[in-house]
């Protein structure tokens, strides 16, 4: 892997709360914080797109996101991206040519100590380096086909459907 394109979206992953009304904000991206901690060996630069809880993400936002893949010569991408629309976007993302895009997120903010932030994007970085060419969807451990996956929000998981 000559470089990582990184573009995130938003999302849980990124989220800050304020404990006095327990309200959010979507902060900046908490994966160049994880990737300069964890020391890795690769190179890899972060483009922030927009700061949207995945809910609010609309065609417009994915087209976006579709641009920005396309206008770039990288081939392996990984995007952050809210948990709630993700295999939305991935099916904007189809057909993208020789490239492999690994999208993750998280079901708990990274700023959380028990977020499941850095184990997804851990996965996603070995997936991204390994994986045919495509688009696929990195969490609880698992890599997915987004046309078949989705998440349980009662079980806040992801699973086959």
């Amino acid at each position: 892997m000559d470089n990582l394109n990184i573009l995130t979206t938003g999302g849980t992953i990124d989220k800050i709360y304020y404990d006095d009304k327990s309200d959010y904000k979507i902060g900046e991206p908490e994966i160049g914080r994880i990737l300069k901690a964890m020391n890795v060996a690769f190179r890899w630069e972060v483009r922030a797109l927009m700061r949207k809880d995945s809910l609010h993400m609309n065609d417009a936002d994915r087209s976006l996101i579709r641009q920005a893949v396309m206008a770039s010569d990288d081939r392996f991408y990984l995007i952050t991206h809210g948990t709630d629309s993700m295999t939305d976007t991935a099916a904007a993302l189809a057909d993208a040519g020789d490239r492999v895009i690994v999208m993750t997120g998280a079901l708990h903010p990274a700023r959380f100590i028990d977020s499941d932030a850095v184990f997804n994007i851990g996965c996603a970085i070995g997936a991204v380096q390994t994986l045919a060419p495509g688009v696929w969807i990195v969490m609880n451990g698992r890599v997915w086909d987004p046309e078949h996956v989705r998440k349980n929000r009662s079980a806040n998981r992801f699973e086959a459907c």
